[in-house]
């Protein structure tokens, strides 16, 4: 069965898809937890970092996560964050970062 984000992937459901290329596709979060909040989600489905393979170009959710920030003007600065496991807070079985940013980010984050 598809998860939330392949079906937001594949429009049926509706979001506010901000940055495709052919390996990731990125949305505004519906409950953002900063001005901006945008999920980077590889096209294709990985349960989550856990189920990262060894080897292989991983490199692509960090490259968008560099340019859409440089599109929404964060140039003070923006945090990348991958939750693993319920623990963690990750709700969608489906490997995703948030790119958080648009004020002042807290340390320590939880």
């Amino acid at each position: 069965m598809a998860t939330l984000f392949t079906k937001i992937l594949n429009r049926e459901i509706p979001a506010d898809i901000v940055y495709e290329d052919e390996h990731v596709f990125a949305f505004r979060d519906i409950d953002p937890k900063a001005p901006v909040h945008i999920l980077i989600v590889p096209r294709h489905e990985i349960g989550g970092l856990a189920d990262l393979p060894e080897s292989g170009d991983h490199q692509h959710i960090l490259n968008a996560a560099k340019l859409i920030a440089e599109r929404e003007g964060l140039e003070n600065g923006y945090r990348v964050v991958i939750n693993q496991g319920p623990d963690a807070g990750q709700s969608v079985n489906h490997l995703h970062a948030h790119l958080l940013g648009g004020r002042k980010l807290a340390w320590p984050p939880g």
